[in-house]
């Protein structure tokens, strides 16, 4: 009989045994510290409903694209994973059967951070003490769906469990928010908060686009028929956000372009877009336009501007047309933000009301960009390693190529970005230990005190994500 499965208590942890002893240090004083998780997409419906979960393959594999993709690069498919149809393919509906198509495939994983963040809550949340397998399948399946059933694990209960202090969902522009009135009612409105997306309102050539506008416009109770009231149904509802308890706007646009259009010309693109006639550069040059708009509304509301740009999205077209956002396989791009963002921190950079807060997933920018902008703007923060670079060693070259320029403070802290809540606490335990593994080699390299790595690692880990998101 095989041993039980276990996690080593110094994973991720420093090779060298004397940097790791300091290491151990380090992450043990933060370990437990609570968790602020404030560029999540976590539906807020699993809050305001506190319903269960389903079954395991719901949990887990469904909705986590993270998970689908690797196991989609070796030849599953969507559709049997659970997620949606096609014309050649139904549906798995049977989630014992998707369960068992990601236990098979457990060997893919192996190397890559979804395998720590899936071991940690399947071995620290559940309990389960063998390795997934085509195997142990069934036997995990009922151990996991048993835990799910249990009224302890209900969203609210996990976030006592998981030790999450604060949350924050994303919602549409045109959100009523009403799923966060009930929370609010129920006592969770300082802990589970609403962040303003208004992303498919800023491209112009979306095929979307008119009907989100005339959801923004019943939101906010306003016709938009004019670029003029299109700014001022969006103040309406970043407002109506405030009031709500949101702390930050995010935005997810290709490019970090931030060049202002004049006024005549912005009205101009508007009106040929809403009568179906606007070009690719039009769009694209408005939606920078729109950025910084949105950097001059946060100067007055005081929501924190969020923009991870370099991805292109759904890089696969069927898939995407069947499954919708974040399934047709999003690739990261080439970045720039020194020239990109220049207009926007040249008005807004000291501001004594504005925040912003910039994400990368394209690392040759930390060091040549993003930490020397963010090391002297102070209205700038740089954001913490996501998406593809939220994998340990990506997490330890940020450190050494951001730290150097930026120093600590002007860094937000470690906040995840996930739809997969049991990941959550796996993802800030990761980070932890690579900051404690990366400040104990400054220790033992005589460049930071102890006592000083001891403050820092608290600050990474709790107090700059809080004071990176302040209350408007």
């Amino acid at each position: 009989m095989s041993e039980p499965w276990t996690l080593h208590p110094d994973r991720a942890l420093p090779a060298d045994p004397g940097t790791r002893e300091v290491a151990r240090e380090l992450y043990t004083a933060v370990r437990d510290l609570p968790i602020v998780s404030m560029h999540g997409h976590v539906p807020v419906e699993w809050f305001a409903q506190d319903s269960s979960f389903g079954d395991p393959a719901q949990l887990f594999v469904v909705p986590d694209h993270y998970l689908t993709r690797m196991l989609v690069s070796q030849a599953e498919t969507l559709p049997r994973l659970g997620v949606g149809s096609t014309a050649d393919e139904p549906v798995e509906t049977d989630p014992r059967e998707i369960w068992r198509r990601f236990c098979a495939g457990w060997k893919h994983f192996r190397g890559t951070p979804t395998r720590y963040w899936l071991e940690h809550a399947l071995v620290e949340i559940f309990g389960v003490t063998q390795r997934p397998s085509a195997e142990t399948a069934d036997a995990i399946y009922d151990q996991v769906a048993a835990r799910i059933a249990e009224p302890g694990f209900r969203p609210r209960a996990l976030l006592d469990t998981f030790g999450i202090e604060v949350i924050a969902t994303t919602d549409p522009a045109w959100s009523p928010l009403d799923q966060h009135a009930k929370l609010a009612a129920d006592g969770y409105g300082e802990r589970v908060l609403p962040t303003f997306r208004p992303d498919p309102l800023l491209h112009l050539d979306r095929p979307t686009w008119r009907d989100d506008v005339a959801r923004l416009a019943e939101a906010a109770g306003t016709d938009v028929t004019t670029y003029d009231a299109y700014l001022d149904a969006l103040r309406t509802q970043r407002q109506r956000f405030v009031e709500a308890g949101a702390r930050a706007t995010d935005h997810g646009h290709l490019l970090a372009d931030t060049t202002p259009l004049d006024d005549g010309e912005a009205r101009r693109v508007f009106d040929a877009a809403l009568a179906g006639r606007v070009t690719a550069a039009e769009a694209q040059a408005f939606s920078g336009h729109m950025l910084f708009q949105m950097a001059a509304m946060s100067a007055e509301d005081g929501l924190v501007m969020q923009l991870h740009p370099g991805v292109l999205r759904d890089h696969a077209s069927a898939p995407f047309a069947a499954f919708g956002p974040d399934r047709g396989y999003d690739i990261p791009v080439a970045a720039e933000f020194t020239r990109s963002l220049r207009p926007l921190l040249d008005a807004f950079g000291h501001h004594p009301s504005f925040r912003m807060i910039a994400f990368t997933i394209d690392e040759d920018v930390y060091s040549r960009e993003l930490a020397p902008l963010a090391g002297v703007y102070p209205a700038l923060r740089l954001g913490a390693p996501w998406w593809f670079l939220d994998a340990p060693d990506a997490m330890r070259r940020f450190r050494e190529s951001a730290t150097e320029t930026a120093g600590f403070s002007n860094l937000s802290g470690f906040v995840d970005d996930t739809r997969a809540f049991c990941s959550i606490p796996a993802r800030h335990d990761l980070a932890r230990r690579v900051d404690a593994g990366y400040l104990a080699r400054l220790v033992l390299e005589h460049r930071l005190e102890l006592d000083e790595a001891h403050e820092v690692a608290a600050d990474l880990a709790y107090r700059l994500p809080l004071a990176a998101y302040p209350r408007p």
